[in-house]
């Protein structure tokens, strides 16, 4: 007698990101350096997770592998219900071209074109038509408040301006899911809050699932429904807000 398969879970109950046993160890020379060690945790759609801990820790490292920029030593990584060590080269690079947004503590604008055009450039490796792609661009421009900045260049927009096009951009393809690793580390306090409160306004106004890694406990209080803790590589704690 055949075994009847099991039900899938309803969409929603689906973890947006599922981490299993986590764990990354680097090598130089013959010493092995562990980044991090047996990390577990499980984010909800439409959640807003900070990831805190002091240097050294293994938040970055953890938002490289669940980005699919890196490879785990041991453990699973699933985003939506699909396990990153499933996808082959082609599966990664559609992954990290429209499954997932990424921002960056240095922005990673290119100087020589606008604002405009860094946000609407990752839609060309899509294949989306120039008008979309204008009318895409435009639209977040304004929605992260800067449709009057659209023709400036990198080096004419100040920190918060810059970290602003750089969200605009992670969001351009439409991912479910944005990876902000130190997205105020470069800036002052007050437009620290002003770029973290942007995230969570776009959490809630998309349903976006964010990851966000931060050394600002205070704002990840403040704003996340979720904090995990680092320490040595370790989830030291988990705590939910809201």
């Amino acid at each position: 007698m055949s075994r009847v398969p099991e039900p899938e879970a309803p969409p929603e109950r689906v973890p947006a990101v599922d981490v299993r046993g986590l764990s990354k160890t680097y090598r130089l020379g013959r010493v092995e350096i562990p980044a991090l060690r047996d990390v577990s945790f499980r984010i909800a759609p439409g959640t807003f997770a900070a990831v805190t801990g002091a240097s050294g820790s293994g938040k970055s490292t953890l938002l490289n592998l669940v980005g699919g920029l890196d490879t785990p030593s041991a453990g699973t990584i699933a985003v939506r219900g699909k396990a990153l060590a499933g996808l082959d080269r082609d599966g990664l690079s559609r992954f990290r071209r429209s499954g997932v947004g990424m921002v960056f503590q240095s922005f990673n604008l290119l100087p020589a074109r606008t604002a405009h055009e860094n946000v609407a450039f990752p839609l060309i490796f899509s294949g989306v038509a120039k008008a979309e792609r204008r009318d895409r661009a435009a639209a977040l421009l304004e929605q992260v408040g800067l449709s009057g900045r659209s023709r400036h260049r990198p080096a004419e927009l100040s920190g918060g301006e810059q970290q602003r096009v750089a969200i605009a951009r992670a969001l351009v393809n439409r991912p479910p899911l944005i990876l902000a690793d130190e997205p105020t580390g470069n800036l002052d306090s007050g437009t620290a809050r002003e770029i973290v409160g942007l995230l969570a306004e776009l959490n809630r106004s998309r349903g976006l699932t964010i990851l966000m890694v931060t050394h600002e406990a205070a704002l990840a209080r403040e704003f996340a429904h979720i904090v995990i803790r680092l320490r040595d590589g370790r989830v030291e704690a988990e705590e939910r807000l809201r």
